[in-house]
């Protein structure tokens, strides 16, 4: 894991030497390479050394993490640019460096026999497809977690172009929309996760699914400030439930010498975010965008019934074993 980290960091100090477009391409692709090394990693070390009933407290505080750096670090990244872009992929670096010092020297003090068996060992393309294949409770996880970045997806990707057509000021509507998200995320992410710890992760990710649902029909009746704004809530608090759910999901369907592999298997969920831009652009461009969110809605909408069968089979396993 500090390896993954090490090599980000070295990517960025390498985006402020280089000058050639291809090397670009071979950072960008070693950025990829690690990250998806790292946070399978990451999580399953989190479920490591955090003790079972507050796993789930663990995930979303990770999530609200996440959320913050995604609100500050553009405007950061936004502002050191305008001075020198260079500075900005140094600093980056630099931050990679120290995280990855930190945690080394902090992995060190750390003695889990069982984490650290599961960390070194490697988690391959194979073994991920091999344990999706064999275990159908993950794979029903997956399909609906798909489902769901399908139209998670639409906020950064076609929203935006359809508030732009449809709003005068579009681009404004959808700026203020993001900054409600990230606000949303950072505040209610802890005392949502305290309030839904009672529940059975599956049933919290049907209610944020369902919420998802209700958010992109939202979007597609958006012709002002109010519809706008309900649509972000909505889609905001699918977004609270169903991701650090799914993570404690992945969790609790993983034995624990095979964490990392689960987790590394789950990473199959951005099949969405690749398809959901891909399908809701062709539905935009050759049908109106109310066409498009009912259409996507629907896909999210389908997601309940992988997630029930997934707990279906997860139940059925608990009863035979």
């Amino acid at each position: 894991m500090q390896f993954a980290l090490f090599s980000i960091s070295i990517v960025y100090f390498g985006f402020t030497i280089t000058q050639s477009q291809g090397w670009f391409i071979l950072l960008n692709a070693l950025n990829g390479l690690s990250n998806s090394f790292f946070e399978p990693t990451s999580q399953a070390l989190m479920g490591d050394v955090t003790e079972k009933e507050n796993r789930m407290r663990a995930y979303s505080l990770r999530y609200t993490a996440i959320n913050i750096g995604a609100s500050v670090g553009p405007l950061l990244g936004a502002y050191l640019a305008s001075t020198s872009a260079k500075l900005s992929f140094a600093i980056t670096g630099s931050i990679y460096l120290i995280y990855a010092v930190i945690l080394f020297m902090l992995m060190r003090k750390i003695s889990i026999t069982e984490s650290e068996q599961a960390i070194k060992k490697s988690v391959t393309f194979g073994q991920a497809i091999k344990i999706v294949r064999t275990d159908k409770a993950l794979l029903y996880l997956l399909l609906g977690i798909i489902l769901v970045n399908i139209g998670y997806a639409q906020i950064d990707s076609n929203l935006p172009q359809f508030l732009s057509s449809t709003l005068h000021n579009g681009v404004y509507v959808f700026s203020v929309l993001l900054t409600i998200n990230a606000v949303m995320v950072v505040i209610l992410q802890m005392p949502v996760s305290h309030l839904v710890e009672r529940y059975k992760p599956m049933q919290v990710m049907n209610i944020g699914a369902g919420f998802m649902v209700l958010g992109l029909l939202l979007c597609s009746f958006i012709h002002g400030w109010i519809t706008a704004i309900l649509a972000i809530i909505m889609l905001t608090l699918g977004e609270i439930l169903i991701f650090p759910s799914n993570s404690l999901m992945i969790d609790e369907l993983a034995p624990d010498h095979l964490r990392g592999t689960y987790f590394g298997a789950g990473q199959f969920r951005k099949i969405g975010n690749f398809l959901g831009p891909v399908m809701g652009g062709f539905l935009l461009s050759h049908y109106h965008g109310q066409i498009m969110f009912w259409t996507i809605s629907l896909i999210v909408l389908g997601s309940i019934v992988f997630f029930m069968m997934g707990n279906r089979t997860q139940v059925k396993v608990s009863v035979n074993s």
